[in-house]
């Protein structure tokens, strides 16, 4: 007789393999055919809200890994809420405006825009940034990320930049808007002003030069024969641009000769200055403070221009002379301190970077070119003491990564000054995920200068003001804002390049200064940050474009960079116009590096490629990728990390698969068994499956996912596989099928992966979707598991001493197994059903496992197993180190082995019908029969 047809195998349809790279994509279409994402938002509807708002990712070219961990991050929030009991819509967006655009547009269609007509130019960047909007859309929808696909929120949208302009005239009306001309950063190559928020800082090289100034008029304090005040900089090409020399106020500063020359510098500088320069045979004459030394009048090195002695706070002594070298039209604050003497604003660099007609002999060079002429200039005149160079950290341009500079231009300023305090109040009222972001954010607006919104390019939304063609006086008001808006909602603000001035404004429209009635408008645009930071008002308040949205959001989430990005650009909008910052929560995840901890990069060839990642092995792969590290800090990528995500993805998806074949003849209904009458082991694994419940949930609840992932691959690896599902295989196998003892296993493991197929949709999102079809039907299954609700813990399955007696029992079990496999090395046995165990354990250990004697040989995975008092023990016996009360002896079992069970047992044989078996099998071969 074949007795393996008499016993209950698993039968599962549901594939050993993933495929995922095949099966995702019909997985994908499953959803899209059913709508899942207005599916769930109809049954959730009256739930409270959950509103994560997404930060829009740039329209400019294919996602990267930092986008996949972003994206998922977001999924995996926004499905858990759902799931929870919450009304958790998800609006993706894109940022379509600016200069990243702008850049690949050009290239991408070969233009040049001072050749093009604006709104051509602007149509050649729309068509660009909307096909990345559709490239990037399928990718993200690729990766398993729900959202309203079909409704998404994009910065160009005729109603998005009329509300954007509404935000800019509201907080004109209250005087946070202002033009002036101060010094920001600009980029020669991008020729345009950049936010602190655009500017990076990267290592250069720049040349590092001690420069002596002539005493001019020494004001009865200095002596002007061959007296000279030394300054240092890293940066020669400014030098066109001196007006002053800043000394600190209070600190120290020695005159000293040096052969026939007199020098001043800080005395606490004296000393390496003198080294670094190769003086000798040097004197003190005399020390001053500071301010004894204000209004002395130097002589320009190389322009017939004076530089005054002035003084300013923000003079160090880290490096240099303590005397500053100040151009107030290249550094801000050369500016505020120059403001403060009264020194004009002179920055002779135009918006390519070349020097102008008052940069004198340098007129027409680029401005970094222009060091070494400079530096031969000054050598030449015999005022460049020294010169050599230096590795520090600049700032550059985030988008082109070429070094900035400060360059004073008449721009418009948000002035942060007016609502500081307010949004320093409304940090407070947030939670910051981790919780270094708050005083990181915190500390950035307390310091922040005023926000530079004006940019002097095409493609973004214009700044909306007028200004009067006789008096040149601005006008902004409501009536122009409100009259400008109705033109962008049915026009897009496309119509403001179209147009001319006289067009755009409401009729009757006249100067409120002089009672002109003629008008130009501005030209420059606003600073893609002022796009992005309005979009809490732009989508989470339009209901008639987005009615599940609302403000303020519950959540922000982006990359740690956005503190001083689209996290402040939006609490400063937010704070400016309502008091209120328009979050209650910000979570911050880090940065994709490789194994080594770097940046990736294409020169590293460390690059990880999304796309070849789910071609070969999944999405749900990168999806477990991302929940299995804490993403708060930096989050490492390789093959080869890849390659674990494999292999921790096989352990869950067999475990689900042993489950489901375990399942095939189980209907909840009809066969589940009572919480009473299950066996301990069976109560042992409901009791830790409601701490997994409580763990993975809370680990959700705190956005800690990898504490999920460890969990949930924990508890099928050891819990489950090395465990429980390892000790009740023989119950399940043998016994009748309709046994209460088989009914009893089954019970649990339906209970076990209804839980686990619930847990993981959040993170496996593919995965969770095909085991949820074999899931058996328990009183009408959702069409998809997303629709299913989270797990609650079931108390009255929460067992602590139970758990604990089987800590215990396992504990030895494990110390058993020890012994197997030594046995086994020994060739004692071969496999655990060839071995008959003797335990022999001190009093107390004895008592404890005498109650599971009877179940020792189940547990321990033997075919016989016996416990004798440790008095017992023989000579040869194991003695266990980490249990001095116990110790061990395995032997191979007695009795034939039974073909059915492959247990070993005295009395297989003696039944005639069936020779082959035990009499428990042959019972239930009878009892079949």
């Amino acid at each position: 007789m074949d007795y393996s047809k008499t016993l209950n195998l698993p039968k599962t349809d549901f594939p050993m393999r993933g495929n995922l790279p095949e099966r995702e994509p019909e997985i994908l279409k499953f959803w899209e055919d059913i709508d899942i994402y207005r599916l769930v938002q109809e049954q959730q509807r009256d739930c409270p809200k959950y509103i994560l708002h997404d930060g829009p990712p740039y329209a400019n070219g294919h996602i990267h890994l930092g986008h996949v961990l972003n994206k998922i991050l977001k999924d995996i929030i926004v499905k858990f809420h759902s799931m929870s009991g919450f009304n958790a819509p998800y609006v993706p967006g894109w940022d379509t405006h600016g200069l990243p655009i702008e850049q690949q547009a050009i290239k991408a269609f070969g233009l040049n825009r001072n050749n093009i007509h604006p709104v051509e130019f602007r149509g050649k960047c729309k068509e660009f940034a909307l096909k990345y909007v559709d490239i990037q859309k399928e990718e993200f929808k690729r990766l398993g990320v729900r959202g309203d696909w079909d409704n998404p929120y994009l910065t160009l949208m005729p109603h998005y930049e009329a509300r954007q302009i509404g935000v800019f005239g509201d907080m004109a009306k209250k005087g946070y808007i202002y033009k002036g001309l101060k010094p920001v950063y600009w980029c020669a190559s991008c020729e345009t002003a950049l936010a602190e928020a655009e500017v990076e800082y990267a290592d250069k090289q720049s040349a590092s030069i001690f420069v002596r100034f002539p005493v001019q008029d020494g004001k009865g304090v200095l002596p002007e024969d061959s007296t000279f005040v030394v300054i240092w900089t890293t940066t020669p090409w400014t030098l066109p641009a001196n007006l002053a020399i800043t000394l600190h106020p209070d600190f120290e500063y020695v005159l000293f000769r040096a052969g026939s020359e007199k020098y001043l510098v800080a005395s606490e500088l004296m000393e390496s200055f003198v080294k670094t320069v190769g003086l000798d045979d040097v004197e003190t004459i005399k020390t001053f403070r500071g301010t004894e030394l204000e209004q002395i009048v130097c002589k320009h090195p190389f322009v017939d221009r004076a530089s005054l002695v002035i003084l300013g706070d923000h003079v160090t002594l880290d490096q240099g002379t303590g005397c500053v070298h100040t151009a107030p039209g290249h550094g801000m604050e050369d500016f505020i301190v120059g403001k403060k003497y009264g020194l004009p604003v002179l920055s002779p660099v135009d918006a390519k970077g070349r020097f102008t007609e008052e940069g004198g002999v340098f007129a027409g060079e680029f401005y970094l070119d222009a060091n070494k002429s400079i530096i031969e200039e000054l050598e030449n005149r015999g005022h460049l003491m020294e010169h050599s160079t230096i590795q520090h950290q600049y700032p550059h341009c985030w988008r082109c990564k070429k070094p900035v500079f400060f360059r004073a231009t008449e721009q418009w300023f948000a002035s942060i000054d007016g609502f500081r305090q307010a949004t320093l109040d409304a940090i407070r009222t947030v939670r910051w995920i981790p919780g270094w972001g708050e005083e990181r954010i915190y500390n950035m607006v307390a310091n922040r200068g005023d926000w530079c919104i004006s940019r002097q390019r095409s493609w973004g939304v214009p700044i909306p003001i007028f200004y009067c063609r006789d008096c040149g006086k601005e006008l902004i008001n409501d009536q122009t804002i409100s009259h400008l808006q109705g033109l962008f909602r049915e026009h897009g603000s496309d119509v403001w390049f179209a147009r001319e001035a006289s067009e755009l404004l409401p009729p009757g429209m006249k100067c409120d200064h002089c009672g002109c009635d003629g008008f130009t408008k501005e030209t420059d645009i606003m600073d893609v940050w002022f796009d992005s930071g309005t979009s809490h008002f732009g989508v989470l308040d339009e209901p008639q474009v987005w009615p599940d949205l609302c403000r303020p959001a519950d959540l922000y989430l982006e990359g740690s960079d956005q503190h001083r990005g689209w996290f402040n650009s939006s609490l400063s909008t937010s704070v400016a116009v309502t008091g209120q910052a328009p979050y209650r929560a910000v979570l911050t995840h880090g940065f994709v590096v490789d194994e080594k901890g770097r940046k990736m990069s294409k020169s590293l060839g460390n690059v990880v490629d999304p796309a070849k990642v789910i071609k070969q092995l999944g999405a749900d792969i990168l999806r477990l990728w991302v929940s299995s590290a804490d993403y708060r800090g930096d989050l490492a990528a390789s093959p080869s990390i890849m390659k674990q995500m494999t292999e921790a993805y096989r352990k869950i998806r067999n475990t689900c698969r042993f489950l489901l074949g375990n399942l095939h003849d189980f209907d909840p209904a009809v066969h589940k068994v009572g919480y009473a009458q299950l066996p301990e082991i069976d109560r042992w694994a409901l009791s830790k499956l409601q701490k997994l419940v409580k763990k993975v949930t809370g680990g959700y609840q705190d956005y800690e996912y990898h504490v999920v992932y460890h969990a949930v691959h924990t508890f099928c690896a050891i819990d489950m596989s090395a465990l429980y599902l390892d000790i009740i295989k023989d119950r399940l196998y043998t016994m009748p099928a309709e046994s209460t003892e088989r009914r009893a296993a089954q019970t649990v493991l339906n209970e076990v992966l209804q839980a686990l197929v619930r847990l993981l949709a959040p993170v496996l999102a593919f995965t969770s979707e095909e085991i949820w079809r074999y899931v058996p039907d328990d009183k009408g299954k959702a069409i998809s598991v997303q629709l299913a609700g989270m797990p609650q813990v079931v108390d009255d399955y929460l067992d602590e001493e139970l758990e604990q007696k089987w800590e215990r029992l396992l504990a030895v079990r494990g110390e058993i197994t020890r012994a197997l496999e030594e046995a086994r090395r020994e060739k004692v046995i071969g496999n655990s059903l060839e071995a008959a165990v003797e335990l022999y354990a001190g009093a107390e250990l004895y008592n404890f496992l005498k109650p599971a004697a009877d179940d020792l040989a189940t547990i321990f995975i033997v075919s016989q197993a016996a416990l004798k008092p440790m008095a017992e023990a023989p000579a040869g016996a194991r003695a266990i180190d980490t249990m001095p009360d116990l110790s061990v002896v395995v032997k191979p079992a007695s009795g034939q082995k039974c073909e059915r069970c492959w247990m070993y047992h005295e009395e297989v044989g003696l039944d005639p019908e069936h020779p082959a078996i035990c009499p428990r099998c042959a019972g239930v071969i009878k009892k079949q029969e």
